[in-house]
């Protein structure tokens, strides 16, 4: 008998890959949480029916998260992710030698364990030395930490359950308050073909926040429709401003530096969602 995997996107519309094998299905205090082994994505991580992470399209995303921000900023040395348990972004951030610090703080414990269990490639980063892992709510984390770090990566699942409240407008004041008095965000924000009125909306309360607001976008195959976005917010340093030429070629597979300012490149149609 063959088993197969589908995501349900929308309510008429999925993406479906056949299982080799299941390794974890647990409700968390949090969550629904599946680990498994598809034929064509490799080992997966799904929360609530939401494909998380995959081993074969995850440096996409995670990548795209953490080198446009950091390259932006001259010189990040203290970071915070918010969610992100598998580990991907904090991987990427230590790619970065004069980041001192990266903190972790995801709402979920269960997603850093099983993380390091079945995605060791992916979380190989989380017991370095540079790194602090906090299981805690990261909206209450920003609250408490005033005025403390360089750059706020918010990688967070789609606004349902637990991220909720990471798509807000006091989320984002928050984040302001977090971040020192040149700091950057940066958040993943969805896609523009199921999901337009939250990519306009979330531009909308990041311009009340932040005086520089820009959007980029990547391809990640196992996200819905593949088309994902990200935004971000700066107080001071403009993406668009980078020299290129001053970015190095560091071990990346998606994320390079001529990519850097094209990313911000957007689709006609994205680009009339934020005017």
């Amino acid at each position: 008998m063959e088993l197969w995997y589908t995501e349900k996107q929308t309510p008429t519309y999925g993406i479906t890959m056949k299982v080799k094998e299941t390794y974890v299905s647990e409700q968390t205090e949090f969550q629904k949480l599946d680990m498994i082994e598809t034929e064509e994505f490799g080992t997966m991580l799904v929360l609530d029916g939401m494909v998380m992470t995959t081993d074969k399209d995850e440096w996409v995303y995670h990548e795209m998260v953490a080198h446009p921000v950091l390259y932006t900023h001259p010189s990040p040395k203290k970071v915070l992710v918010v969610g992100g348990g598998d580990g991907g972004v904090i991987r990427e951030i230590l790619k970065h030698p004069n980041v001192e610090k990266a903190v972790l703080v995801d709402i979920d414990g269960k997603v850093i364990e099983y993380s390091k269990k079945y995605l060791p490639q992916i979380a190989c980063g989380l017991d370095d030395p540079r790194v602090e892992v906090i299981v805690n709510d990261g909206f209450m984390h920003i609250h408490d930490h005033k005025n403390e770090y360089d750059v706020v990566m918010v990688d967070s699942t789609e606004p349902v359950g637990p991220a909720v409240n990471l798509f807000t407008r006091g989320f984002y004041q928050g984040i302001y308050d977090a971040l020192k008095e040149d700091g950057i965000f940066v958040a993943q924000t969805d896609n523009p073909w199921f999901t337009p009125d939250l990519i306009a909306n979330v531009n909308r309360d990041v311009k009340e926040v932040f005086p520089i607001v820009r959007v980029f976008w990547a391809n990640v195959p196992t996200y819905p429709s593949g088309l994902w976005t990200f935004t971000m917010g700066s107080k001071k340093y403009d993406p668009l401003e980078v020299d290129e030429s001053s970015i190095p070629e560091i071990d990346t597979k998606y994320y390079s530096p001529r990519l850097h300012k094209a990313a911000f490149v957007l689709p006609k149609f994205v680009e009339d969602l934020v005017k």
